[in-house]
């Protein structure tokens, strides 16, 4: 059981991330835009992270050097910024289910750059579990072809988002040879923040802003699918390899569409069923065979 703890909080981390809907559909409905509410996530988050760290983690605030502040950009702005912009701008130029399906390409992405920069094994079973979770994602957006146009920018973007999706998994590598979990999703959070502060300019709906209900959705949007499944992801990050990491991940459409089944009265075809049985199969056959070293011991692979 203590071997599987880590898979276990990596699928939970992105169970969490499954559930966003339900606070970004509230946002919605009070007039934010998409990145407004990106921005209003970062913000509670980094917020929330100061406050557990002022009053318990103090020592864990700390940066060891200030160059490291490279890794927070690479989580910060490479990832979590540039993967929400890549995303949105891809939705506004083809329908969702394509834009969903590009954006899960983040596992073949990050078994890339794994074998590329961490060193991490390219096994059958990797290779077998990415191509499971793309046509799991494919099977579960629906994707028909016909009922929406195809960009060049849309596709460019698409896959901007898969890769910033993936890069969160590649710098949260390096960076926990040095940190722990808390400190970089505290970093990731505040230098994401001060990035999107200025291009959303939140101020100008303050009014909004000091709505009870809209102050609940963005307290709810920061503490669970935000602080809560960063936090417990890279806790699990810690313990097995990013490749690995990132096609678990991919539970995360399959707890969406759920939310929407139960939540929203959306409809479950058997297609998306295949789909997520796809992405449970890809899951299974990644974890067939259990490390017993972490990727932090692998030799060779050392940041100063």
């Amino acid at each position: 059981m203590k071997n599987m703890m880590p898979y276990l909080m990596i699928a939970a981390g992105a169970s969490l991330w499954g559930i966003i809907a339900l606070f970004v559909k509230g946002l919605g409905e009070y007039g934010f835009t998409p990145m407004e509410i990106v921005a209003i996530r970062v913000i509670v988050a980094a917020l929330v992270l100061l406050i557990i760290g002022a009053v318990r983690l103090r020592k864990k605030m700390k940066l060891k050097k200030w160059t490291d502040i490279r890794f927070f950009i690479g989580t910060g702005i490479f990832s979590v910024v540039f993967f929400n912009y890549c995303y949105f701008t891809t939705i506004g130029q083809m329908n969702i289910s394509i834009a969903v399906i590009l954006l899960y390409t983040s596992p073949a992405f990050v078994t890339i750059l794994s074998y590329l920069f961490l060193k991490e094994k390219l096994t059958l079973n990797k290779i077998i579990a990415v191509f499971g979770t793309i046509i799991g994602c494919v099977l579960i957006a629906g994707l028909t072809m016909g009922d929406g146009t195809i960009t060049f920018i849309g596709i460019i973007t698409g896959l901007g988002a898969g890769l910033g999706y993936a890069l969160y998994t590649i710098f949260s590598k390096f960076a926990l040879m040095k940190y722990e979990p808390y400190t970089i999703t505290l970093y990731t959070f505040v230098v994401a923040a001060i990035a999107l502060i200025p291009v959303t300019q939140l101020w100008n709906k303050y009014e909004n802003l000091l709505d009870v209900n809209v102050l609940l959705y963005s307290i709810g949007l920061g503490l669970i699918p935000t602080v809560l499944a960063y936090f417990i992801y890279t806790w699990g990050l810690e313990k097995i390899e990013g490749s690995k990491a990132a096609i678990i991940a991919t539970v995360e459409p399959v707890v969406a569409t759920m939310l929407g089944v139960l939540l929203y009265g959306e409809r479950l075809t058997f297609i998306q069923i295949i789909g997520a049985l796809f992405i449970l199969g890809s899951v299974i056959i990644v974890n067939m065979t259990f490390r017993k070293r972490s990727l932090s011991q692998h030799d060779g692979l050392k940041i100063e």
